[in-house]
């Protein structure tokens, strides 16, 4: 389905105001409530490249697509049942990750790739996602979650194009020098991620719940 995207009316403080999908916007001097079929995206002060936004606005008849909750697929069937390298795609790494990279930040990988196959199948694409909430257990032997793993994984698919410029932004991946995203997406969703005792698949490190716009809206008054 060939989506059609329409230009952007302006918005709040610092704000994008999306009439479909949340790619790009324009920054205003004040946010305000966002008019139906569309979303506001409440962005940081002073910033052109920031990683998540401050919340989103939903306008009144706005159709919102939630996805369930998805983490990483199986991509090693021969590793030990339950382990978190069951989850890893060494194969797009050519057999080892690089250097630096974590479980965690590969399993990231693992499942917003995951995340883009769903979003895929009702039509939308990362470009759509407001919002998202993650969940992330303990590599074995640590004590906290790899909060700056998922980051990096983060960054790779959302929040990569300078606000400003349109341009593309550098991005780490492990301790290797940045470079290219794996996905150039000017989307900066609002987001919440947490550190829990248990996910609910025996391996999993990562779970992803994202909520995307749909792009075929009414037109923006």
């Amino acid at each position: 389905m060939k989506k059609h995207r329409r230009p952007l009316a302006i918005a709040a403080g610092a704000a994008l105001l999306l009439g479909a999908g949340a790619g790009a916007g324009v920054a205003a001097e004040r946010f305000s409530t966002p008019a139906p079929g569309t979303v506001a995206v409440n962005l940081p002060v002073g910033s052109t490249n920031p990683s998540i936004a401050r919340g989103v606005g939903i306008g009144a008849g706005t159709a919102i697509y939630k996805s369930s909750g998805t983490g990483p697929t199986l991509m090693n069937p021969d590793a030990p049942a339950g382990s978190a390298e069951g989850y890893v795609d060494y194969a797009a790494f050519g057999g080892e990750l690089p250097e630096g990279v974590t479980l965690t930040e590969a399993q990231g990988l693992n499942a917003l790739a995951a995340i883009g196959e769903n979003l895929a199948s009702v039509g939308l694409d990362f470009d759509d996602v407001i919002t998202m909430r993650v969940f992330l257990d303990n590599e074995a032997g640590a004590e906290v979650a790899d909060f700056a793993g998922w980051n990096r994984a983060y960054r790779q698919y959302f929040a990569n194009v300078d606000l400003e410029t349109r341009e593309p932004v550098l991005v780490p991946m492990g301790t290797g020098d940045p470079a290219a995203p794996l996905r150039e997406n000017a989307a900066v969703p609002s987001r919440a991620a947490l550190e829990i005792a248990t996910l609910p698949v025996p391996g999993w490190l990562v779970e992803i719940e994202v909520d995307a716009v749909y792009p075929e809206q009414h037109p923006v008054d």
